[in-house]
């Protein structure tokens, strides 16, 4: 889960059904320098492709860098944002592999999805399905943000033959193995409790009376704001555009997305599928002030995976890759060089 894990979700879900406003302006809201005001954020080019998912869901598929690259770089996001959310490394990475990027079913261009099929591991078919048609040989390392991490391991749990193989690394960051009903989203733990008590009641009154509630939601953009600061990000010098860039995502997405999405997360349990991931190289990756996937879940996952890289950064939040590019991007790349460089030995050897 990504862009506070619902938690944003659930906060704009609740503001929308109980009509609660927010005493915020938008036009007071940039008192702070914005450093990161030219950035073109959504708006950097690549070549553009669909893959159809096998229960029909179109899923929107952008690539850039070289396309015959020894090596590929695959990029799944989280909940409630899109591809663009990976913008500094699909800007920074392209001269080291072959980049895809595509959307989630029912996020950014990709198709609308059945409720009942908006779950990991569907999203870990959908990511096998990417795999199969857009990358279809060659090394492969997959890099997954929040929920993207989590297909990553609904697709180890499905297709296990792959990693070791065709897939030579993998980078899972702010993510979760299991345990996201206990996490307390920043909360104290009362009040945590009755926010969990109430998703599954509001998941419900939400495809009762969606239209409804998104017209009540634009009007309320201003919570979107102040959680997406809030549970987004680390530090409270963050750039303006960059929270108004993950608003927009999130503030894209529908709420009967959002509802059909929320139940898979409660269920989730992938501990065990990380095994598979014990031959290939992994990094594991968090905010120390990530709200949404606390570093404990990170911890448990790095315990799982004796030979992983864990690495904590220092003053971020859940959005990671946002909010500390240059960690991030650095860590990718030196995680691709050494999948590459054991990728190719293991191939001289069975030669």
């Amino acid at each position: 889960m990504t862009a506070c894990a619902g938690a944003i979700a659930a906060g704009v879900l609740t503001s929308a059904v109980t009509e609660r406003k927010v005493p915020v302006r938008r036009k007071k809201r940039h008192p702070r320098p914005d450093p990161e005001a030219g950035e073109r954020f959504g708006r950097l080019p690549g070549r553009t492709a669909f893959v159809v998912s096998d229960d029909g869901v179109p899923l929107h598929v952008q690539e850039a860098g070289d396309p015959s690259a020894p090596l590929t770089i695959v990029f799944t996001h989280g909940f409630v944002v899109s591809s663009p959310n990976w913008h500094y490394q699909r800007r920074d990475l392209g001269g080291i592999a072959r980049l895809v990027f595509y959307d989630h079913r029912s996020h950014g261009r990709s198709g609308h999805s059945a409720a009942e099929n908006c779950t990991i591991d569907q999203l870990g078919d959908d990511l096998y399905r990417v795999l199969r048609e857009r990358v279809p040989s060659g090394p492969v390392v997959l890099v997954g943000h929040s929920m993207g991490g989590m297909t990553i391991m609904a697709l180890a749990d499905r297709h296990p033959e792959l990693f070791g193989t065709q897939i030579a690394g993998v980078a899972l960051l702010s993510t979760s193995a299991g345990r996201m009903a206990e996490a307390a989203l920043g909360l104290p733990a009362a009040i945590s409790v009755l926010v969990r008590k109430l998703v599954p009641k509001l998941t419900v009154g939400v495809h009762r009376r969606p239209g409804l509630i998104d017209r009540g939601r634009r009007h309320r953009l201003d919570l979107t704001y102040i959680l997406s600061r809030r549970l987004g990000f680390g530090s409270d010098t963050v750039s303006p555009s960059l929270v108004d860039f993950l608003e927009r995502m999130v503030a894209g997405t529908s709420v009967d997305v959002i509802a059909a999405f929320l139940p898979t997360f409660l269920s989730h349990d992938k501990l065990k599928a990380l095994d598979v991931l014990r031959d290939v190289p992994v990094l594991v990756l968090v905010g120390d002030a990530d709200l949404v996937t606390p570093v404990d879940h990170s911890e448990e996952i790095a315990a799982a995976l004796p030979n992983a890289e864990l690495v904590v950064v220092p003053k971020a939040g859940h959005m990671v890759n946002l909010e500390r590019p240059d960690i991030v991007t650095r860590q990718i790349r030196r995680l691709a060089a050494r999948a590459l460089a054991e990728h190719t030995l293991m191939a001289r050897r069975g030669a």
